[in-house]
């Protein structure tokens, strides 16, 4: 029997051998965010040279922008899915090199395993690990979203391994005798910081802030308006977190004893969380940290498993309201802008938690300029969204909107109230304009 380390070993190569292992209509799903593994995706042009045709590629929210990504040859080689947009993608989609996949986070991985043997895929797995232990173990590190669930589906396994991933607890483990083949790499792990956030922002983290209860379980998302919640929340006690994404603004909660995870009722002790992103020092609170644990999406945004949390409160964002309590948090009118992540799973399984509440949290307004270049002011509360736009969390689970102006709580209204509540927390330079489109348009 081989040892642990001559199987490393033996399936260390570089990035070109890895690839080769590629065959025709393969589905590969790589890691997601900071967990992509760069030494892979940077060498994916190889594939012209294996001569493979018509694999597919899923990504979700990447860092870097690929060359491949905008690669027209790559045309029958290699087609790509984006699962979560950025400006990358959204630079490839005016290409017509990537396409938009709509999905849930919990049935993300479902659907696209299905569609795959439908059509006769083989899935493949990539991501990024931190460095094999004694025992044989590498750890997904800082993404679990659907990873280790590949693993398990019988995914051909293809890793990166690097020394500056920190090493996580929960769905996070593959042993050595599970991995088809690896490359090493010394790059640097992406971090970015907390970026300071504005009165606005702080005007609606108060606003957030006053709906959270002592004892209550969070999810925050990254951002200005995450930040500015998160440091009204210091003042709380007995907080736990059940999130998505962990943040460095939860580290902050931790440290200040905001957050001790003692009241959940559900995975006491333990910070719940599906991947991260973020600064060094995130990163270094999280390596060989067994109080947080990544769980698959499947577990961490299902509503059921949410809702068994106690007091548990889903803080969203989204890009635009309309007057009914409809959510476009994905797309700028018919322009894929960003994706559908856990928002919708995480807004029901609030509602499914004892005494748990869903925020959508937004400012009034945005700025655009004009054909002279001036400055124009625009509602994000609208009596219609905008020709095009997708609903990604629809009126009948939207629970609380908060504005800089405003808490509306919208459950078990009617239209007519919902129009008055949403009004209200809009900016008072649209307000008269919103009363006059709802009564134009029989919105009561």
């Amino acid at each position: 029997m081989k040892t642990i380390q001559e199987l490393y070993q033996e399936k260390r190569m570089s990035a070109e051998q890895l690839l080769e292992l590629i065959r025709d209509n393969d589905y590969i799903f790589t890691a997601q965010a900071a967990a992509e593994p760069d030494a892979i995706l940077s060498h994916l042009q190889h594939l012209k040279k294996t001569r493979v045709k018509n694999v597919v590629l899923q990504t979700c929210l990447p860092i870097k922008d690929y060359p491949v990504f905008h690669d027209p040859e790559m045309d029958g080689i290699l087609s790509h899915n984006g699962w979560f947009f950025n400006a990358h993608l959204r630079k490839a989609h005016n290409e017509k090199l990537v396409s938009d996949i709509p999905q849930h986070s919990t049935t993300a991985l479902s659907k696209a395993l299905c569609r795959a043997r439908h059509d006769g895929r083989r899935p493949v797995v990539i991501a990024t690990v931190s460095p094999m232990d004694e025992h044989g173990y590498l750890s997904l590190s800082i993404s679990a979203i659907y990873e280790r669930d590949l693993v398990d589906a019988g995914a051909l396994v293809l890793l990166e391994v690097n020394p500056h991933f920190p090493r996580t607890y929960g769905d996070t483990m593959i042993h050595i005798s599970e991995v088809d083949a690896l490359v090493e790499s010394d790059r640097p792990i992406p971090t970015i910081g907390m970026v300071p956030y504005t009165a606005v922002d702080a005007k609606i983290g108060k606003n957030i802030a006053s709906l959270v209860e002592d004892g209550s379980t969070i999810q925050l998302g990254i951002g200005n308006i995450p930040n500015a919640v998160a440091t009204e929340l210091k003042s709380k006690h007995h907080l736990g977190i059940h999130t998505e994404m962990f943040t460095e603004a939860m580290v902050d909660l931790i440290e200040c004893g905001a957050v001790d995870n003692s009241q959940k009722g559900f995975n006491n002790g333990y910070s719940i969380c599906s991947f991260t992103m973020g600064s060094q020092r995130l990163y270094d609170f999280l390596d060989n940290n067994p109080s947080v644990l990544f769980k698959s999406c499947t577990y961490s945004n299902n509503p059921y498993t949410i809702g068994k949390n106690n007091k548990f409160v889903s803080i969203n964002a989204t890009l635009e309201v309309d007057l009914t309590g409809q959510c476009a948090s994905e797309t700028v009118g018919h322009t894929q802008w960003s994706g559908t992540g856990g928002q919708a799973e995480t807004v029901q399984g609030a509602q499914m938690s004892p005494e748990g509440k869903s925020i959508i949290a937004m400012h009034s307004t945005y700025t655009t300029k004009n054909a002279d270049g001036k400055e124009e002011l625009h509602s994000k509360i609208v009596p219609f969204l905008a020709t095009g736009a997708v609903v990604s969390t629809s009126r009948n689970d939207v629970d609380y909107v908060v504005t800089e102006y405003g808490i509306a709580w919208l459950r078990g209204l009617n239209v007519k109230g919902r129009a008055e509540a949403l009004i209200n927390i809009a900016h008072p330079s649209f307000r008269d304009w919103l009363k006059n489109e709802a009564e134009k348009n029989k919105i009561w």
